[in-house]
């Protein structure tokens, strides 16, 4: 019969014993072959009679012929494997010739007769008697194309394959044969289980395991089949494989260049996690480790620098010292860890500026250079990285001999690096830069020009999208910016211009790189007067907001937030900027967008849809499912402190990220809707004055002014000469000071400070405002307004703007600002647009007093009027209103945020603390666990209207952000409260509740007569209390409430 290219056992029965089976199968059992027992299945069936001696039974003549040859072959090629002589391996092979000759390509028999010379063929390549594998590979892969899927000897025919692209790798060394091989591989093991004759033969040191042992040691190739091949290598070795961790590291690798040449963060983040599981591989002592480690920490420092999360960069420098005390004086590979830690120690110095990290990383990368010494075929990069952070170092402290060394290091690097080096780019723009820096000491035209042109090399070399092109733009900017600074050509001004804008754009570089561009652009703009200055402000707001969206929970967005500190005054520069170019509307358009931006993106995932699902009840299902799926991600977010599992966080929060970003796009699609979650415009913003005018109050270093929004029509500007930004710093420190002063005097005693603090802030600040209210826009007294006051003014209290004067004719006392209009704050327009949109939504309503008096040891004095204030509460609130008392040993946390939940209507009465270091921690304090600011924000409570807040500084935001409004009254607007009383500082509870039962009097008067409780009518009730009290209550102390809200 005809076999299979190898002979397991010989047959010997009569045909009457095999013909007694009858038509039932029966098996054949052979002897073990690589420790399995092969067998076979027969069923015997009468064709034709018998025609010879030897009762063979044939088909035709011409099948007797096949079957002798094929036999002798089989016979003449075990003795070839037995006796090694080539006679016998001839005469196989003439044999098996024979046979295939008489099997044409339409012969069913023609594979495996194909298969048998050929299998041949190779075992006399395997013992050096044949020489012709490139035509006994091609046979083999013939025959496997005539037995394709579901053809039984299929798997078969794809060992065979592999055997000859093996053997061929063994003695050519070809990349492509091995390559194939494992692709071969990858589709023939699944079909291999352990226990099978092929899976004995296939896996092992000589067969898969050779395989993917050569693939480990091919080239990195970052192509998209250069990644799927690093795929299926993996694939080949599951968990426990010893060849697993070489394999992870290569894909690894390869992940990370593809990374470093299109900038996709999915393949950085891959190869991240490939590389730790390497590392998890490979215990203390394992000869690897440290090439993983070294790998791992340069892919962090690659994610930090790409999107400037501290804790990449933290780990990244603890690995890289990890692998330089493994790799001690004399190890063959410590120079390597050298160049690392000290290129991420520059990265360090860029981002937190201790000397002592550029003066360490100088010195490693000088000792690396020692191990590197003239001739090493990896010199040039350490002298590129020591000259980056000798430059590094002379931008900091501009000794001239860093610079001239950098110069020449740089220089050295080039003569040394061949002109198709991948890593050539970065030595030209990096060369470029020193130029620039002696450009602008000695003003020799050469070094700009020099400079100049290695941009335009470094530009040259790279593709349209390559990541380091944003580096190339940006130096390019900064070449013309020079050469601008000493001859003034507007040319090299509009040439600079254009380079900030492809830098802060270039779509596959990092956000954090691209925000400062657009930053120093707006700087650079506003400095030269260019036209380009208001583009380079919304650029930078937009980057901003990009950036802080792929982060997953308010604490990642204001670290994120915090890294560009030194910018938070742009949102009112840019501001500022419009209004001096006689744009107020979008002026208005730009301190919305710069404003309160921590709350503008968690709102998003917030935002009313109603209309959209009117129009499109499916589309709006899929927003709102997706919105909750990403507030849930956020939650779970904020607890993880593995890092392993933050990264995978991380990357399913993108992934969810995207799905919702494409949702919004397809929502756009729509004609009405396609400003759907832009950032709004006037017209759209003017929404917010529909019921009173907003005053916005922008303080920054060119100009302090007010712009009112009034409820139609252009917006009025109001000019404040009076004010410095140095002024509203001072008068916040004074009135610091005067409020502690007054906490300590007698309820009698005259706040002297106070009211010549609120006389200035009525003639300065107030006053000018007022004549605009009055006598341009007419508005009426005890009219309503709103204050939206930005950077310096959030931390000064507009509502008590007091004359404290007599009037010109005696007949009494001028009035205040609160005796004018119904003062209320808001943190921004948006978020009071919001407040109304959701008072559509409303039920009965219910009321809860929660106070805790006697909070746990450590945190805070007693608070004795605590009890009383809820009974004083629970008298004033209408009896006919659904109402509940939580205090005591009730008053937890868990107990809080239930009756949150439940209420409608809410009055706390504890202590507050504003965290001024991480404001999400600012909390009330109950009888357990501080309910923080987080704790409320997470919950979503679109039924909930009022809160009276008697705690303190539960109004006032952190000092570091004044623009972000992080406080608690603000969080509770935003998980739901449409109208919130708050308070700016401490708060004297044995005098508040005089203020409060005032409150609840005229909140509650009309409901005698069949009213409705009226959340919008809380500022109004605020001014009314405030004012009756005067005899009773000091001036902070009704200073201290403010209303935000509707």
């Amino acid at each position: 019969m005809l076999g299979g290219g190898e002979v397991i056992g010989e047959l010997q029965m009569s045909w009457d014993e095999l013909l007694d089976h009858g038509d039932e199968p029966f098996d054949l059992f052979f002897p073990p072959v690589f420790g399995v027992h092969p067998s076979i299945k027969l069923k015997a069936t009468i064709v034709d009679a018998c025609d010879d001696q030897d009762d063979t039974l044939f088909d035709s003549p011409a099948d007797c012929e096949i079957g002798r040859d094929t036999d002798a072959g089989h016979t003449q090629f075990a003795a070839y494997v037995t006796s090694e002589t080539v006679s016998h391996l001839n005469d196989a092979v003439e044999h098996f010739q024979s046979v295939l000759d008489q099997c044409p390509v339409s012969h069913p028999d023609h594979a495996t007769a194909l298969t048998n010379l050929t299998w041949a063929h190779l075992q006399g390549y395997v013992r050096n008697d044949l020489e012709d594998i490139d035509t006994t590979t091609s046979l083999f892969r013939d025959a496997l194309s005539l037995r394709p899927q579901p053809h039984p000897d299929h798997h078969l025919s794809l060992y065979n394959l592999t055997e000859a692209l093996i053997w061929r790798h063994k003695k050519k060394r070809t990349a492509a044969d091995i390559g194939e091989a494992a692709e071969l591989y990858h589709e023939l093991l699944p079909h291999c289980p352990e226990g099978t004759y092929l899976h004995s033969i296939a896996a092992g040191k000589n067969g898969v395991d050779y395989v993917i042992g050569g693939c480990n040691k091919l080239p990195i190739d970052a192509s998209d089949e250069g990644i799927q091949f690093r795929r299926v290598v993996l694939d080949l070795c599951p968990l426990g494989h010893q060849l697993r961790p070489r394999a992870l590291n290569e894909f690894a690798q390869a992940l990370q260049t593809c990374f470093d040449q299109h900038g996709s963060i999915d393949d950085l983040d891959t190869s991240i996690q490939l590389g730790r599981e390497a590392v998890s591989l490979c215990p203390e002592g394992h000869t690897g480790r440290d090439t993983y480690l070294n790998n791992l920490a340069f892919s962090l420092a690659s994610r930090f620098n790409h999107q400037g999360k501290p804790n990449d960069l933290d780990e990244a420098i603890s690995l890289h010292e990890g692998v330089l005390h493994l790799r001690p004086v004399g190890h063959r590979s410590r120079d390597f860890s050298l160049d690392n830690l000290g290129g991420v120690l520059v990265q360090c110095f860029n981002t937190r500026g201790d000397i002592d990290d550029i003066t360490r990383a100088i010195s490693l990368h000088r000792e690396a250079l020692t191990l590197r010494p003239p001739g090493h075929q990896r010199r040039a990069i350490t002298l590129n990285n020591l000259a980056l952070a000798l430059d590094t170092r002379y931008d900091e402290s501009h000794v001239r001999e860093d610079l001239n060394e950098a110069i020449d290091l740089y220089r050295e690097t080039l003569r040394l690096m061949q002109l198709d080096d991948p890593e050539r780019h970065k030595t030209l723009y990096n060369l470029s830069s020193v130029l620039c820096s002696r450009f602008e000491q000695t003003q020799k035209n050469e070094d700009v020009e020099e400079a100049i042109l290695l941009c335009q090399q470094s530009l040259e070399a790279l593709h349209s999208l390559h990541p380091d092109r944003h580096h190339s733009y940006f130096m390019l900017q900064e070449a013309y910016m020079s050469r601008y600074n000493v001859q003034y050509k507007p040319a090299d001004l509009a040439l600079a211009v254009d380079n900030f804008r492809l830098a802060s754009r270039h779509p596959t570089h990092g956000f954090p790189n691209r925000i400062i561009q657009a930053y120093e652009w707006a700087a650079a703009a506003e400095q030269h007067g260019d036209g380009s200055t208001l583009e380079a402000y919304s650029t930078f707001l937009e980057l901003l907001d990009a950036h802080l969206a792929t982060r997953s929970s308010a604490t990642s967005r204001r670290e994120a937030a915090a890294a560009f500190d030194y910018a938070r005054s742009l949102p009112v520069d840019a501001a500022a900027c419009a209004i001096r170019r006689d744009n107020l509307p979008r002026a208005v358009e730009l301190v919305e967008q710069g404003r309160g931006q921590q709350w503008s993106l968690a709102s998003r995932l917030r935002t009313p849809v109603e209309d959209l699902e009117s129009a499109k009840p499916t589309l709006a299902r899929n927003y709102l499912e997706l919105s909750k799926l990403i507030s849930s991600a956020a939650r779970n977010s904020a607890t993880i402190t593995d890092r392993v599992a933050a990264d995978r966080e991380a990357t399913e929060y993108r992934i969810l990220t995207r799905q919702w970003e494409a949702a919004v796009a397809e929502i756009r699609n729509l004609p009405a809707f396609s400003r759907f979650l832009l950032p709004p415009l006037y017209e759209d913003l003017q929404v917010a004055a529909r019921q009173g005018p907003v005053i916005i109050l922008i303080a920054s270093e060119s100009s302090c002014s007010a712009i009112i929004v009034p409820t139609s029509g252009d917006p009025h500007h109001v000019p404040l000469p009076s004010v410095t930004l140095a002024d509203l710093t001072n008068l916040k420190d004074r009135f610091a000071r005067a409020i502690r002063v007054s906490s300590r005097m007698n309820p009698g005693e005259s706040r002297t400070d106070l009211i010549v603090l609120s006389r200035i802030i009525w003639d300065q600040i107030m006053l000018p405002i007022v004549n605009v209210l009055e006598h341009v826009l007419k508005l009426k007294r005890r009219s309503r307004i709103w204050l939206c006051p930005t950077a310096a003014f959030t931390s000064i209290p507009l509502h008590a703007a007091h004359p404290f004067q007599t009037k010109a004719d005696r007949s009494g006392k001028q009035p205040c600002l609160e005796d004018l209009y119904i003062c209320s704050y808001t943190p921004t327009l948006s978020a009071l647009i919001r407040s109304r949109q959701l008072m559509k939504k409303r039920v009965s309503p219910s009321f809860v007093a929660i106070g805790q008096g006697q909070p746990g040891a450590g945190k805070g004095k007693a608070l004795l009027a605590i009890d009383s204030e809820l009974e004083l509460v629970h008298k004033l609130v209408p009896a006919t209103v659904n109402r509940t008392t939580i205090s005591g040993d009730e008053a937890t946390r868990a107990g809080a945020l239930s009756a949150l939940q439940e209420n409608t209507w809410v009055h706390l009465a504890c202590h507050g603390k504003q965290d001024p270091k991480q404001p999400y921690d600012s909390h009330f304090v109950m009888r357990d666990e501080h309910l923080t600011l987080l704790d409320i924000m997470e919950r979503h409570l679109p039924q909930a209207e009022f809160a009276f807040l008697s705690a303190c500084h539960t109004a006032v935001g952190d000092e570091e952000t004044p623009d972000e409004v992080i406080h608690l009254a603000a969080g509770l607007q935003f998980s739901g409260f449409k109208s919130v009383v708050g308070t700016l500082w401490e708060v004297d509870d044995s005098v508040a509740k005089h203020v409060v039962e005032a409150f609840y009097t005229y909140m509650f008067r009309d409901l005698k007569d069949g009213g409705v409780m009226d959340c919008t009518k809380a500022a109004w009730a605020l001014n009314c209390a405030t004012h009756s009290v005067k005899t009773k209550v000091p001036l902070e102390q009704r200073m201290v409430f403010v209303h935000i809200g509707v």
